[in-house]
């Protein structure tokens, strides 16, 4: 299983890393050149989203096909949460007809529906469990 963890670098700044050798750079929404975690909920969504259609899409449109996804959802501060977070899917459908186009979409929707692990999570909630390990 994959590690990963974050690294301070700064103020509200930080490294996230994997033992694979992957990083992204962290931060509040006032520092240039970073994601914030919210950010990067919203881009692991998209991203879940289109790895989980990427098989059907492929195979009705060839390997070659391009996608945007787009995703958006503002936070409620008093709350601490994002209530609605949306999506939506940029591609190039008119080489099909309506009803090809239907259900090459309703095939994505389910597929999404079935494997994308964030979506499924986001939409059950979860239990994070917080420990601290204290040296000295």
């Amino acid at each position: 299983m994959t590690e990963l963890w974050v690294e301070r670098t700064g103020t509200r700044r930080y490294t996230g890393r994997s033992s694979r050798g992957a990083q992204v750079l962290v931060g509040s929404e006032s520092v240039a050149g970073v994601f914030t975690p919210g950010e990067l909920l919203k881009i692991a969504l998209a991203a879940c989203s289109g790895m989980s259609s990427d098989l059907p899409l492929a195979r009705r449109l060839g390997e070659n096909y391009d996608v945007t996804i787009r995703v958006s959802g503002a936070a409620d501060r008093e709350n601490e949460v994002y209530p609605q977070l949306s999506e939506t899917f940029e591609l190039d459908l008119s080489e099909l007809d309506r009803a090809a186009q239907d259900r090459l979409i309703t095939t994505v929707q389910r597929a999404i529906d079935r494997v994308c692990t964030v979506g499924r999570t986001l939409q059950a909630g979860t239990t994070v469990d917080l420990s601290f390990q204290i040296d000295g």
